[in-house]
């Protein structure tokens, strides 16, 4: 049980940063960073971006929730 709550939490992690890198595409390094180099100008997520965006937070919900499971499981 312990060590599949430990794969689990890797992969969840590392599909996190894929999406996390891959919806930051169209942003420079200084608005990656939190800098003002843009346009000032938000825009709307549409379609595909804002599944992502969706699916984002899905998976960081889950991955609190198996982390907190994962603590109580491991005695910590």
């Amino acid at each position: 049980m312990k060590e599949a709550l430990a794969v689990i939490i890797i992969i969840i992690s590392i599909a996190m940063i894929a999406l996390v890198l891959v919806q930051s595409k169209g942003a420079d390094l200084g608005g990656f960073l939190g800098g003002g180099g843009g346009d000032g100008v938000q825009r709307t997520r549409r379609g595909v971006d804002a599944a992502m965006h969706r699916f984002t937070i899905g998976l960081a919900v889950v991955f609190f929730v198996i982390v907190l499971i994962s603590f109580f499981v491991w005695g910590a």
